[in-house]
């Protein structure tokens, strides 16, 4: 059995919720876990994220989404070889009147763990739960270094093709296997 380190993009996951009409709050991380790990050992299971959007008086929304998420990720520190990374949301402004908020220091993150764990030579294979080319160089570094690199994603248009293509192997999310990740 090979060791096995999964990345997981949090904002990308509730994507493929959304496209496929569940709720994400439903999701059983521990089954998902599973099944992208198969039989093999689990190293860790990464999971990239920011709090919610905090103004300098928050509104009771904002207060009621940070709350709300904080005890997302009190759940998550519970399951086994599992570790949270967080980055930041910030406000750049808003368009026709909706705020734009961006991830700042997820992307980054995730992609030095896997460079980390790559060169300190601590995994055989691993598993990234994102559709974002940015990963490109790094899933490219890793392959390098001799480790197969399994892309989790969902359904056609939330991954990027070049990113489909430049992975080992493929392991995708849709209605059918969804059904078995729920609690």
């Amino acid at each position: 059995m090979a060791r096995i380190a999964i990345f997981i993009d949090g904002g990308y996951i509730q994507n493929i919720f959304r496209k496929l009409n569940t709720k994400y709050d439903n999701l059983d991380f521990e089954k998902l876990i599973q099944w992208i790990s198969g039989e093999n050992i689990i190293f860790r299971t990464y999971y990239y994220d920011c709090l919610p959007y905090q103004s300098a008086t928050p509104t009771k929304r904002e207060r009621s989404l940070l709350s709300k998420k904080q005890k997302f990720f009190n759940s998550l520190d519970k399951i086994p070889h599992f570790c949270i990374r967080q980055g930041k949301l910030v406000y750049r402004g808003n368009n026709k009147g909706e705020p734009i908020f961006v991830q700042k220091r997820v992307d980054l993150r995730l992609g030095l763990d896997i460079g980390f764990l790559v060169y300190n030579n601590k995994v055989d294979l691993i598993a990234i739960v994102t559709g974002d080319s940015d990963f490109m160089p790094i899933v490219k570094i890793a392959q390098d270094y001799g480790i197969i690199v399994n892309l989790i994603h969902g359904p056609k248009l939330t991954y990027h093709e070049e990113l489909w293509r430049q992975v080992d192997e493929r392991k995708e999310i849709n209605e059918t296997n969804l059904k078995s990740f729920l609690k």
